[in-house]
């Protein structure tokens, strides 16, 4: 857990109608490593997005889905959803400002 690097925390956006109405209070949804938590969280935000301040994160797991092929069955990977909320004399974060 050590070995995380901030950049290797924020895998990559949600983008979802949920997660875009959400934009307009300054909430943004992103896929996260794993094994990362809250404070991992919030110091890659800050640093990936200069100027932006975090007021919050909520984090949820999401067990991975039953798949089968033929015979065989399986799980897919598991994943980690995280919901930043951004202070409100925080900048917005240009990823998300030409959708």
């Amino acid at each position: 857990m050590a070995d995380i690097k901030y950049y290797d925390v924020i895998l990559s956006p949600v983008i979802s109608e949920k997660s875009m109405a959400g934009m307009s209070s300054k909430s943004y949804t992103f896929l996260v490593h794993p094994d990362s938590n809250k404070i991992m969280i919030r110091e890659a935000i800050e640093k990936m997005f200069p100027g932006t301040k975090v007021q919050k994160v909520n984090t949820m797991n999401l067990k991975g889905k039953e798949k089968r092929r033929g015979n065989k069955s399986g799980f897919t990977s598991k994943k980690k959803k995280a919901i930043v909320k951004l202070a409100s004399d925080s900048k917005e974060i240009e990823l998300f400002e030409g959708l």
